[in-house]
């Protein structure tokens, strides 16, 4: 039976800027951070989640090869891999904060049928959201 998320795995094209991104300007906190047998393992996760960490991984040999490598760089790039969202307690706060730390976002906070959402890219292209849920209410029985 699945419980819940383990990892997430996202592609980046350069470490150290994904560090400066998702560490300096997200605030996430760093779990692993190494190289072993050619590969760069980041683990990073948010401050009030690290039950659900992000593995930042170069789409590159030896994990895949050549081909799907440029193709997975180019996808990454052009934004066509969208990742998820971000949860959030008040998303015009959130968006003020990320925006003063450099983070650039491709839609303002507006409110939809469930919460108030924006939307920024990672320096390499991944779409994001960052998300203020409404409440979940349960209709009566």
């Amino acid at each position: 039976m699945i419980t819940g998320m383990a990892l997430v795995c996202v592609n980046v094209l350069d470490m150290d800027e994904a560090r400066d991104f998702y560490v300096g300007k997200l605030g996430f906190e760093i779990d692993i951070d190494q190289v072993q047998d050619g590969f760069h393992w980041m683990v990073v996760h948010a401050p009030a989640q690290p039950e659900v960490p992000l593995m930042l991984v170069l789409p590159n040999p030896p994990v895949v090869d050549g081909d799907v490598a440029k193709q997975l760089r180019s996808l990454v790039a052009t934004g066509h891999l969208s990742v998820g969202a971000f949860a959030t307690q008040d998303c015009w706060a959130s968006y003020r904060d990320l925006r003063a730390r450099g983070v650039e976002f491709i839609e303002e906070p507006e409110e939809r049928f469930y919460g108030i959402d924006a939307a920024f890219r990672d320096p390499f292209g991944n779409h994001w959201r960052l998300t203020q849920r409404k409440p979940i209410v349960t209709p009566p029985r």
